[in-house]
């Protein structure tokens, strides 16, 4: 049914793993079609009760956006590429359904802005998290610079964001991101437990508890702002040289326009 995903449903609870292992399960346009359809699935079926979104492999979640679909793009073509992304994880963000990430190993990038959009992140203890955009002259466009600051606040936010440096599990936990770190065998089944512990409780209510909190302080103007400051970055020749220097693995040479 799908092509970069494995969706399978067991005691009401739809596991939706991201299939590119080789890749480090990156987020391409197909990844983000396949997503997109997978919500819409997840909507309409009854026997749906509850959601788990993880990462095909021991060593990814999904480690950011497919960078060898940037290098093309201008400015317009970007805003587009950032406000598709938008709208599938503001659907899974909204969506009436308990939907928990399940973060095993690198959740970086667009990676780590999915596993933002589900309603709460359980993570193995070899998980890593990041917004490394900075370092390809780029910012994040799924959503990142607004669900961390509402998470971590700004002046935690605002470092992580222009560093690009990674964040541990553990360090995920203690600032509040992450709900509960597991080793990387328990993880899928802590993950069930809670999920199932919620499934016992009133459906609506819990979908009313979603739509709460979700608009609490919860606006659409930053991010739009977002994308058009996303788009704005392939404009410069340094997401040009970020990304061609990420690609062929070198470090890049930033010169500011």
């Amino acid at each position: 049914m799908y092509t970069t995903l494995l969706a399978e449903t067991a005691d009401g609870i739809c596991t939706i793993t991201i299939n590119r292992p080789d890749k480090l399960n990156a987020l391409n346009k197909q990844v983000f079609n396949d997503l997109d359809a997978a919500m819409d699935m997840v909507h309409a079926d009854k026997e749906i009760k509850s959601v788990i979104i993880t990462g095909a492999g021991p060593k990814a979640f999904a480690a950011g956006a497919d960078i060898s679909e940037f290098l093309e793009l201008k400015s317009d073509d970007a805003n587009g590429l950032a406000k598709r992304g938008q709208l599938v994880f503001d659907k899974i963000e909204n969506c009436p359904k308990p939907v928990v990430a399940a973060v095993n190993g690198f959740a970086l990038g667009g990676g780590c802005e999915l596993a933002l959009a589900c309603h709460f992140i359980y993570a193995s203890e070899n998980a890593r998290f990041g917004q490394p955009e900075v370092n390809l002259g780029l910012i994040p466009g799924y959503g990142g610079t607004q669900r961390l600051t509402q998470l971590f606040g700004k002046n935690r936010a605002m470092e992580i964001l222009m560093t690009g440096n990674m964040i541990t599990a553990k360090e995920a936990h203690e600032f509040g991101m992450v709900n509960k770190v597991t080793s990387p065998e328990e993880l899928l089944t802590k993950t069930r437990e809670t999920l199932s512990l919620i499934q016992s409780k009133a459906p609506v209510a819990v979908s009313k508890i979603i739509e709460a909190v979700n608009h609490f302080d919860h606006t659409q103007e930053g991010y739009d702002f977002e994308i058009k400051k996303f788009g704005e970055c392939f404009n410069t020749e340094d997401m040009k040289e970020g990304a061609t220097a990420f690609l062929e693995k070198r470090k890049p040479v930033f010169k500011g326009k």
